[in-house]
């Protein structure tokens, strides 16, 4: 039976957060297989750099490691005989140089083993992604920045185990997300600053064929090796536009390990403002709704429901990138120079932690960009507990008067009546003899006020919006990959 290609595609039916986003793209097969000839061509050069590879080699090499020259299908037939995707790409890349000059064909792979160049890759399928989720993030920053400027004294029920507590601004709230976007950020561009390293360690992490085929092309006989690898790191480094490792790690994990902790993160930051907008959405709150797009939302039973779609793709993404970042930290426990079955166990769990929360950033720009807030609902869910949401500041005003616990049991006794009989709290408080004494019907209405009762809410956006990107549009600002200080986005030659 001919094999259907369709078939085997994952076009993101199972996983709605990332269809059609550009991290999909980013990180698909054909990405992949292309990250990993880069990583090939970008060794060539950097050998090249040191005179241990002819120029011209490395320049075929170059030529040749294109992803479309390949059938991705075949390298990963192949792989099931090697359990892993490079042996059968460095013999195709091979023959491709071959066809270009068939005398660089030896200089493929030179020294290298499939771990260093997967690795490499997948630091670079990460940066690449990386860069995608932070300008997402950027824009939901920024329009997060402005729901914060201009609800910055818009009073809204806070919410303590799903109740009403006390008076708190939607301003603050918005806020809040920010930092919790902002803090995923700053950990992102750490990464993409100093945290993606170049994997280089050949067989069993020694890099002693780089060395060896290093004499034989004719490195200096009094070089020491040490010198040479410093110098074939940087310049490995400088090509890729990742980071320089400190030691190799094909079993020291922690650019995995610290990949899969920023990605959870980030999916979890953007999954509380998912959680809140579900609730605020709700039929009987209504405070916020997300943007309305013709089509979107419906229901293949209820006509009259528009679902909170977004929201929903973003939760789903927060709840998945957890198990699966766990997947990945319980990988550190690599046996040995190379594992047998922890370092394969990584590729897919990486993959999808970078498709889930680039969609997830992806569809929270859009969700903070379009959010429809409804300052005037908030205002009528602020009745109703008839004042009552304000008690804490009453028992604080009545404390000098008649004592810290009598002040309290009062207000218990009186916010119980209230809720009894369905009367306004500053009623029922006008009428209590221990008051009528000591404030008018007018003042108590006063403290009664929700809106009165934000606290230092106003300040604390302030605050926060002295911080970060400012509200609004304009390009995101971000740095590329590479060593602490580099700014700008390098990618390899290809």
């Amino acid at each position: 039976m001919t094999e259907n290609l369709d078939d085997l595609t994952d076009a993101g039916l199972l996983s709605p957060v990332r269809a059609g986003t550009a991290v999909e793209a980013a990180t698909g097969d054909r990405a992949w297989l292309q990250a990993m000839l880069d990583a090939e061509a970008a060794l060539a050069r950097a050998q090249a750099r040191l005179g241990t590879l002819p120029e011209d080699a490395a320049e075929a090499v170059t030529a040749a490691a294109r992803a479309d020259r390949l059938d991705l299908r075949a390298l990963a037939l192949a792989a099931r005989e090697t359990a892993n995707p490079v042996v059968g790409l460095v013999q195709a890349l091979t023959r491709a140089v071959a066809e270009i000059d068939p005398a660089a064909a030896e200089y493929v792979h030179r020294g290298s083993t499939s771990q260093d160049v997967f690795d490499t890759g997948a630091m670079l399928v990460a940066a690449r992604a990386l860069r995608i989720i932070r300008t997402d993030l950027d824009r939901t920053a920024r329009a997060l920045a402005a729901l914060a400027a201009g609800h910055r004294d818009t009073a809204m029920a806070g919410r303590t185990l799903a109740l009403h507590a006390v008076p708190t601004t939607f301003g603050l709230k918005a806020a809040g997300w920010r930092q919790l976007v902002l803090d995923a950020d700053r950990r992102l561009a750490d990464l993409l600053d100093h945290g993606l390293p170049v994997a280089l360690g050949g067989a069993a992490g020694t890099l002693a064929g780089y060395l060896e085929y290093a004499r034989i092309d004719g490195d200096r006989p009094d070089r020491d090796p040490g010198e040479y690898l410093d110098l074939l790191l940087d310049a490995y480094a400088e090509e890729t536009g990742l980071a320089r490792p400190v030691l190799p790690w094909h079993a020291l994990r922690t650019p995995m390990a610290d990949l899969a902790a920023a990605l959870a993160l980030t999916t979890g930051a953007l999954g509380k403002i998912a959680v809140d907008v579900q609730v605020l959405a709700r039929t009987e709150v209504r405070e916020v709704a997300e943007p309305a797009v013709a089509g979107r939302g419906s229901s293949s039973a209820m006509p009259h429901k528009r679902n909170p779609v977004l929201s929903t793709l973003i939760r789903s993404a927060a709840l998945q990138v957890p198990v699966l970042a766990a997947g990945l930290t319980q990988c550190l426990l690599a046996e040995d120079e190379r594992s047998a079955g922890v370092w394969h166990a990584e590729w897919q769990l990486l993959r999808e932690c970078l498709r889930l929360a680039g969609g997830a950033a992806a569809t929270a720009a859009e969700l903070a960009e379009g959010l429809d807030v409804r300052p005037e609902r908030m205002a009528e869910n602020l009745q109703l507990t008839g004042s009552q949401v304000v008690s804490e500041r009453i028992a604080a005003v009545l404390a000098p008067h008649l004592g810290k616990a009598p002040a309290k049991d009062l207000l218990t006794r009186a916010s119980a009546t209230a809720e009894r009989t369905g009367r306004p709290l500053p009623g029922v408080l006008a009428e209590l003899p221990e008051l009528a004494e000591r404030f008018t019907p007018a003042e108590l209405a006063g403290l009664c006020d929700p809106a009165a009762y934000c606290g230092a809410a106003g300040a604390l956006v302030d605050r926060a919006l002295r911080t970060g990107p400012p509200a609004g549009g304009g390009p995101a600002t971000v740095t590329g990959p590479g060593h602490p200080g580099r700014t700008g986005d390098r990618t390899p030659r290809v």
